[in-house]
């Protein structure tokens, strides 16, 4: 899975280790710090600098992360939620990633970032909420620092150009303070790729240098089309048009996911301007529980997949290395099957929705022309004889 090795950035930073590095476009090669068969590897220019405590931490993550995706979809099936989109196969892209942020970072995700706001500690009922319907979309930014779920393909990615572009103004890009400059990240996938909005922000990004890193977990299918038929190049290098780095990781490598999304993190809030990570990894489920992906893809290549299973391979470098016991594992298990129990329960007590509400949510000071317009419809609503049938 290596590729040519591509010309230097433009934009490269006088800077030394992985920061130079994704200034050089990463490697030629796909980053990896953690094989299929859970063995440590070393890379030139990324490392892992935490340890195995927080190796063990990431286990959890993404077993629980795995457990509300189980859940979601049993719920989905038993008619208790309209939709849901699946992330199986792409947690340590999300987990390495998600744990890379710091807690002023800012995250703009799609709608299958599941692992990343479990990471920003976002009830996952939260999420259920809109797959629901009982959810008209408002969300708190103050909360996890995590935007709301993006249905319109890529537009997220604009949006946090935009705050990107914000944190600069404020002044919190570049100071030097650790516990106060920020940067952004905005998730896609490789089918958002094709977007108009995806390249616009690419454009303002780089024009701007904004502190935003653009993270594209590649799981090779928007729906039912293969990457193949939507680029000729591997998808980091598509950054160098635009003049500012790419890397491709291992998105199922939940190490060097984290390795590589810190450093290009730091970079952007170091105020050196965006970065393109490519995560390369696979779908293993449907892209929606509305899909049939047997229509569309090889059994056989699903099955190859499931032996670089992100989970398995953190759980094989544990147990070889003699880091844990059973017991580690059977708390996870009893951890998850606790969690499995608040969701289901959690999603059919869910409140409906109150239609007034919206009207909450438009401005952060409410306008008397909105004041208006919500003092009209709820008389509109009062119109109504809503006892009329109940006999």
């Amino acid at each position: 899975m290596s590729e040519s090795a591509v010309p230097r950035s433009s934009t490269a930073g006088d800077f030394g280790g992985p920061q130079a590095a994704i200034d050089e476009l990463g490697s030629a090669e796909l980053v990896q710090l953690l094989t299929p068969e859970g063995e440590r590897v070393e890379h030139p220019d990324f490392s892992f600098d935490l340890g195995d405590d927080a190796i063990k931490g990431f286990y959890r993550d993404m077993v629980l992360t795995r457990r509300i995706d189980t859940e979601a979809t049993a719920l989905q099936r038993h008619g208790e939620l309209g939709i849901w989109a699946q992330l199986l196969g792409q947690e340590a892209a999300q987990v390495g990633s998600g744990r890379a942020l710091r807690p002023q970072d800012f995250v703009f995700p799609t709608y299958r970032e599941h692992g990343v706001a479990w990471c920003r500690d976002i009830d996952p009922l939260r999420l259920l909420g809109l797959f629901r319907g009982v959810d008209q979309g408002g969300w708190d930014p103050n909360e996890g620092n995590f935007g709301l779920y993006t249905i319109v393909i890529g537009a997220q990615t604009l949006h946090a150009t935009g705050y990107a572009m914000g944190l600069q103004r404020d002044g919190v890009v570049g100071t030097g303070d650790a516990d106060r400059d920020a940067a952004v990240v905005a998730y896609f996938g490789d089918g958002a790729s094709s977007q108009g909005d995806v390249n616009e922000s690419f454009i303002f990004a780089a024009s701007y240098n904004a502190p935003v890193v653009f993270f594209c977990q590649n799981n090779q299918w928007a729906i039912s089309e293969p990457i193949e038929r939507q680029s000729r190049i591997p998808l980091y290098q598509r950054a160098l048009g635009f003049g500012f780095p790419g890397v491709r990781v291992d998105g199922n490598d939940v190490l060097a996911s984290y390795a590589v999304t810190q450093a290009a993190l730091q970079r952007a809030r170091d105020g050196q301007g965006p970065t393109l990570v490519e995560a390369y990894t696979y779908r293993m489920g449907a892209h929606t529980t509305t899909d049939d992906p047997t229509r569309y893809r090889l059994s056989a290549d699903v099955e190859s997949w499931k032996l670089k299973d992100p989970i398995q391979r953190v759980k094989v470098y544990l147990t070889r290395n003699g880091l844990v016991d059973q017991d580690f594992f059977d708390e996870i298990e009893d951890e998850a099957e606790k969690l499995g129990e608040h969701l289901r329960a959690g999603c059919k007590a869910l409140p409906e929705p109150r239609i007034l509400d919206t009207f909450d949510y438009v401005y952060a000071e409410q306008t008397a022309e909105l004041a208006a317009e919500r003092d009209g419809f709820a008389a509109y609503l009062d119109s109504f004889d809503t006892t009329a049938g109940a006999h």
